[in-house]
């Protein structure tokens, strides 16, 4: 008697769960041929949308670098500001100086302050050339940005394209994988899932063929294909490890 097991509220024989499990593999043949036609569209659309993510965030740190000369650049004209008025004040103050001594002392700080303009002006040229060197690498990267978005929106339309082109298909082909894994219980179910990520054509369920392994087409022994042709237990290939079928199990429509 064939094996049991409670799926969905439902009784599904071992010989149902196979005959489920084969369909499956069918409809998600063709979910697999639908995203081949997408071919690498997907990959080079994300790919696209994360390269234009890296750009902004390449230019939005840059701006922060701007922002931060710009702030340098005020502090260093407030120091010339104050310099100016301190060697204004120190020169009033030579005036009215009572001995060299204090003459020499008050000339020993305007030239410090003298020296501090110097600096800062030349602190100053050089933050503009950061500014500008920065700008410059803005509109660099705006352009590429720029590049980037047209090849993104011209590889979004052909994948819109083709999706539009298939989505009611997608829909059937998910409304009846989702028919037949109601049949599957959990464990068997898991099982495929593994196999179809492991082999690199997504087959796990195949059919024996003139007495070989679908997938891999290594020969099955007679008595194993006695076994799956009475369909009472699951029989994988022991080489290559995916579900086998009889050649003759029919597909459910």
């Amino acid at each position: 008697m064939a094996t049991q097991k409670k799926t969905a509220e439902v009784d599904y024989s071992m010989q149902e769960k196979i005959l489920a499990l084969y369909d499956l593999q069918k409809i998600d043949s063709q979910i697999d041929g639908i995203n081949k036609v997408k071919g690498e569209l997907p990959l080079e659309v994300q790919s696209l949308e994360d390269e234009i993510a890296g750009l902004q965030t390449r230019i939005d740190n840059v701006n922060k670098e701007i922002d931060e000369l710009n702030a340098l650049t005020k502090q260093r004209k407030r120091e010339v500001d104050q310099a100016k008025i301190a060697i204004t004040n120190y020169k009033e103050q030579q005036s009215n100086v009572r001995n060299n001594r204090e003459f020499d002392a008050i000339t020993k700080e305007i030239e410090f302050q003298e020296l501090n303009i110097e600096l800062a002006e030349k602190r100053l040229k050089e933050y503009a050339a950061g500014i500008k060197g920065k700008k410059a690498q803005i509109e660099e990267t705006e352009a590429q940005k720029s590049e980037r978005a047209e090849d993104l929106k011209v590889k979004k339309a052909e994948l819109d394209s083709i999706e539009s082109e298939t989505a009611a298909q997608v829909t059937d082909l998910t409304k009846k994988a989702e028919a037949a894994k109601e049949k599957i219980d959990e464990r068997l179910l898991a099982a495929y899932n593994r196999i179809r990520t492991n082999v690199r054509n997504g087959l796990a369920v195949v059919t024996v063929k003139r007495d070989a392994c679908g997938g891999c087409f290594n020969r099955i022994p007679p008595q194993r294909q006695v076994d799956i042709r009475q369909g009472k237990k699951i029989i994988v290939c022991e080489y290559c490890g995916r579900i086998l079928v009889d050649d003759n199990t029919p597909v459910e429509e």
